[in-house]
């Protein structure tokens, strides 16, 4: 009988986020239950939030955005796209190496923060 942990320490190496405003949550290496929240504040932020959804008739995974919140997905898209642009152009001009790899990071940071909704 063979054990396998390898997926769960590769889970545990991950870093993990607040469910509610994206900080970095810090490894607390405790047995249990692993937190969804960094403070008492994004717990209490992310219940109201189900209990309105909840109230208003939305399904339980629907996803509620401000106009600013989604003013700024829209701008970290249109940055994203850019960005993916600049690199499509770079390479049909014949751009050499270092450049490209520089734009592709560059595109990796940009999609690197559209991953945060908040």
């Amino acid at each position: 009988m063979e054990l396998v942990t390898e997926p769960v320490a590769a889970r545990r190496e991950e870093a993990r986020h607040c469910a509610w405003c994206g900080r970095r949550l810090p490894d607390s290496g405790r047995i249990g239950r692993p937190r969804r929240y960094c403070a008492q504040p994004c717990r209490q932020r992310a219940y109201e939030r189900r209990a309105a959804v909840q109230r208003g008739g939305l399904p339980e995974d629907a996803v509620v955005l401000s106009a600013g919140e989604l003013a700024d997905l829209q701008d970290r898209l249109f940055q994203l796209r850019c960005a993916a642009e600049d690199v499509a152009t770079a390479a049909a001009d014949g751009a050499d190496g270092a450049e490209l790899r520089r734009l592709a990071a560059e595109l990796v940071d940009t999609a690197r923060g559209l991953e945060r909704l908040r």
